[in-house]
């Protein structure tokens, strides 16, 4: 069994934190919900709560992508469509109540909790529509040179929204165009080393100028660890994960994407098409940070037509006559 997997028996039982015992409490107590409701509230939690401890992450600290990597867990363990919703509203009325309990700083699930579950993953973009995207920055001055090289960079490596935002000018190594490297802190803060593209690296070293991070920064920086990141506001503080995503819906939303358009689209779009133009899926799990292939099969949608044709073509004994 793969790394952060649990057995049924396993998360049966695992108790259940006091934070997740005090939402069970209110939701009792002060919402009238029936034991069955509790019930079930109960082995959704455990099961979430288990998945969490297995990658190290505690309530407090779990981010957008942990809660969206959670669910595309569970669709990989071939839970129904239903079930998967029903666990996302658990998970999303537990942290809703750790936020207004003073238990959490910020809710993870508040740009996807009104989302549908879908009974698949978001359908990549195309090349086409990536390249009208990428396009659509127009301009020279800071802010379209700080726009283009995250759209270039988040297409370019397929690193998260978090894990970009999260970048320090320390990770860059761009000095030479056929070496050019980001250090990526991933889950767990688990480091992986990411080639960086023609293209992204000449985005990124256009904003790393005078007349495109040198316009933004300011003559005092508000916040220790500011001064080191790659991206800012328009404050001159380090740009933030909701700022980066608006920044990616706003030129969604320029070239006709709308809410086709989030940065796990341009991650899992990127896998695609490295897998279409024949990149080995190991070569991707690896790039995307994934500790299980299986993770990187549902990103990249892999199909079982594309592997047996990769397999009948590859493999000496495959081959009909």
């Amino acid at each position: 069994m793969g790394k952060g997997a649990s057995t049924p028996a396993d998360t049966a039982a695992a108790p259940l934190s006091l934070d997740g015992e005090e939402f069970l409490s209110w939701l009792s107590v002060e919402r009238g919900r029936a034991a069955n409701t509790l019930a079930a509230y109960r082995r959704d939690l455990r099961a979430y709560e288990a998945w969490l401890a297995a990658r190290g992450v505690h309530l407090a600290g779990v981010s957008e992508g942990d809660v969206a990597d959670y669910i595309a867990h569970l669709r990989a363990s071939g839970r129904a469509p239903a079930t998967v919703a029903r666990a996302l509203v658990a998970v999303r009325s537990l942290h809703r109540f750790l936020l207004d309990e003073g238990h959490s700083d910020a809710d993870p699930t508040g740009d996807i909790g009104t989302l549908k579950v879908p009974q698949g993953l978001p359908k990549a973009l195309s090349e086409d529509e990536v390249n009208s995207l990428l396009m659509a920055v127009v301009g020279e001055d800071a802010v379209a040179r700080r726009d283009r090289a995250i759209l270039e960079l988040l297409y370019g490596t397929g690193m998260r929204i978090s894990e970009l935002v999260g970048l320090s000018l320390g990770d860059l190594d761009l000095d030479e165009p056929d070496r050019a490297i980001v250090r990526v802190f991933g889950k767990g803060a688990k480091e992986r080393i990411v080639p960086v593209g023609r293209y992204a690296r000449e985005a990124v070293l256009g904003w790393l100028t005078l007349s495109g991070r040198g316009t933004l920064s300011p003559d005092r920086w508000a916040r220790r660890g500011d001064a080191e990141a790659v991206f800012l506001n328009m404050r001159g503080g380090r740009l933030s994960r909701q700022g980066a995503w608006g920044i990616v819906r706003r030129y969604g939303e320029k070239v006709g994407l709308g809410e086709r358009l989030t940065p796990h689209v341009l991650r899992h779009s990127c896998a695609t098409h490295m897998l279409d133009h024949g990149a080995d899926i190991r070569v991707v799990q690896e790039l995307l940070g994934h500790a299980s292939i299986v993770t990187t099969q549902v990103y990249t949608r892999v199909s079982a037509e594309r592997l047996r044709s990769a397999y009948e073509a590859a493999h000496p004994r495959a081959r009909r006559n």
